[in-house]
Formats: structure tokens, sequence, C-alpha cells
């Protein structure tokens, strides 16, 4: 943000990824929310597992999607690659929640894993290469832009310029 202005400097790929955290992050409270009902209303005083793992994944995804926009938001690659390698992790960090959140709401195992249903491991492999896969991209994109960075700065609050040959 430059001072005079006011107008971010953002990608649309970062924004893509900073709204989808505001999804994530959103989920995250409304998830506690059930948790929080749950607790007071069991006799045990605790809220299903898979209740309480969605809540905590969600938290943890909304803040890793921020380490992901500002990484998008450094990468010298394409808006087209950072959203793909963005988005494949967004994508699995919404669909790990809302597997967490359908088990707590079925109350239907207590390990997903011990009798899985058909694809689950196949799923967790396609999760395991897009989070890793799309990290590497970005850091890699981060890397490329960092090696062929030129800044100009007159002030201390000008945007850094980046060039990429």
């Amino acid at each position: 943000m430059t001072p005079s202005s006011g107008a971010l400097n953002l990608g649309a790929d970062t924004k893509a990824v900073l709204v989808a955290d505001a999804v994530m992050f959103l989920c995250a409270m409304l998830l506690g929310v059930w948790k929080y009902r749950q607790i007071v209303t069991s006799e045990n005083h605790q809220a299903h597992i898979y209740v309480d793992i969605a809540h905590r994944v969600a938290l943890m995804y909304s803040f890793a999607l921020l380490v992901i926009a500002t990484f998008v938001q450094l990468s010298g690659w394409s808006t087209l690659v950072n959203l793909i390698a963005a988005g494949a992790m967004a994508f699995y960090f919404f669909a790990a929640t809302a597997n967490y959140a359908l088990h707590g709401y079925r109350r239907d195992t207590e390990n997903q894993f011990r009798n899985p249903v058909r694809g689950t491991h196949g799923f967790m492999i396609t999760l395991i290469v897009a989070e890793i896969g799309g990290w590497l991209v970005l850091v890699a994109g981060f890397l490329a832009a960092s090696h062929r960075c030129e800044t100009a700065r007159s002030h201390p609050y000008e945007t850094v310029r980046v060039s990429f040959i």
C-alpha cells in the first residue's frame, strides 16, 4: 500500500488466495461455534473428534493460506502458474476440512483410515502431490524473482519494483 494513494498493489492471484483465506477463516470460526455447542451439550463435555479436527485444521489452513498468498505475491511466475499452484493447495485444504466436518456430522468414525471408503488413499496421494508440489512451485517462483530482482527506492514506503528478464 502506498501512503498517498491508499491503493493495494496486489496481483489477481494474490487477491484470489486472500479471498480463499477469508472464507477458510470464516469456516474455522463457524466450526468453532459447532465445536463449542457440542462441548456444552455432550455428557462428557467434548466435541466429536472430527468436529475438533475440522475446527483446528481450518484455523491452521487459514494461516497457511496467508503464507501462500505472500509467496504468490512475491513469485516470479505468471498469474496462471501461481493460481494453479495455490489453487491446488487451497482446493485440498477445503476438501480435507469438509471431509473432517462430514465425519464429525455423521459421527461415523473416530479414524477415517481404520475402515477407509473407496478412494481415500488415492485422495491422500493426490493431496500430498498437490500440496507439496504447489508449495515447491511457489518457493521456486519466489527464488526466481529474488534472483532477478532490481529494486529502486526513493522513499521508504515506495513499492518494490521487480523486473523479470
